[in-house]
């Protein structure tokens, strides 16, 4: 960890603008937070559980709001950190109690970048009211795919912020009985592919508890009302209209979640 509390210092130097107190106050809380050691087993909302092994630390929903407020963000309900300390990745894990996601929907990716685009433009207004930065969606890194094995939909997004700086959001969503969980990587996009492979390794010890797997659905439980497409352009926030279309109810958060990708690109990419 001493690694990223270094890089973290002269994140807060060099982007914040802090006074030196206030920047040594930043880095004390980040370093003071509760972090989870291997070897345990990691609880995530009370719906699964992941092992944590070697280097792998991890926040709860307490501790993941303390470091979301101490990187400048704001805190979100039912969200949980999991930190690489070798790699130096980080992935914030968040379940969606929408009900059971039926797979057999063919996805088009085209139609699926389409809306995020549409997403994106509408974001920059809520970025510029909230007195952030614009983010640009650019394109696919990795445009969707589904392992019905596994029962993982993932996706990466190319970005850029407003001084053309890349990155890139790389997202999971694990489907469940009552709903999935997503789990957003956020590493620099130069170790990216690595990165992806680390945590791909990690998420091999994520497991739904008894009674909240896929497989465990049962007639009469809940059915989600979109399926795997709608969850790529933000679940609840957008509802699959008509001839394969997306009609948007609410402002995809995507934006706000690159701004996050941002800070943290920040300090990972820019280490003393």
């Amino acid at each position: 960890m001493k690694s990223l509390i270094n890089a973290l210092l002269f994140t807060i130097a060099t982007f914040c603008f802090m006074p030196a107190n206030a920047q040594q106050s930043s880095v004390n809380q980040f370093v003071n937070l509760n972090w989870g050691k291997a070897p345990n087993v990691a609880p995530i909302g009370g719906k699964a559980n992941i092992k944590l092994t070697g280097s792998l630390l991890y926040l709860d929903e307490i501790e993941t709001n303390k470091f979301l407020k101490i990187t400048g963000n704001l805190p979100q309900t039912g969200s949980y950190t999991l930190y690489h300390g070798k790699d130096d990745w980080f992935a914030i894990f968040n379940f969606t109690d929408a009900g059971y996601v039926k797979d057999d929907e063919k996805i088009d990716a085209d139609a699926l970048l389409s809306a995020l685009k549409k997403g994106n433009e509408a974001g920059q207004e809520q970025r510029k009211q909230q007195g952030l930065n614009p983010i640009y969606l650019e394109g696919w890194y990795m445009p969707p795919r589904y392992d019905s094995e596994t029962k993982r939909l993932e996706w990466a997004t190319k970005l850029k912020d407003h001084q053309n700086n890349p990155m890139v959001n790389f997202t999971t969503r694990i489907l469940g009985r009552s709903g999935y969980m997503s789990a957003t990587l956020v590493s620099d996009p130069q170790s990216l592919d690595r990165d992806i492979k680390s945590f791909k390794m990690a998420l091999k010890d994520f497991d739904y508890v008894n009674g909240e797997r896929y497989s465990e659905w049962r007639d009469g439980d809940k059915i989600a009302a979109y399926g795997l497409g709608a969850l790529v352009v933000g679940g609840a926030a957008a509802a699959v209209a008509s001839k394969g279309g997306f009609k948007f109810l609410g402002v995809i958060a995507l934006a706000a979640l690159a701004g996050l990708a941002a800070f943290f690109k920040k300090i990972f990419g820019r280490k003393q």
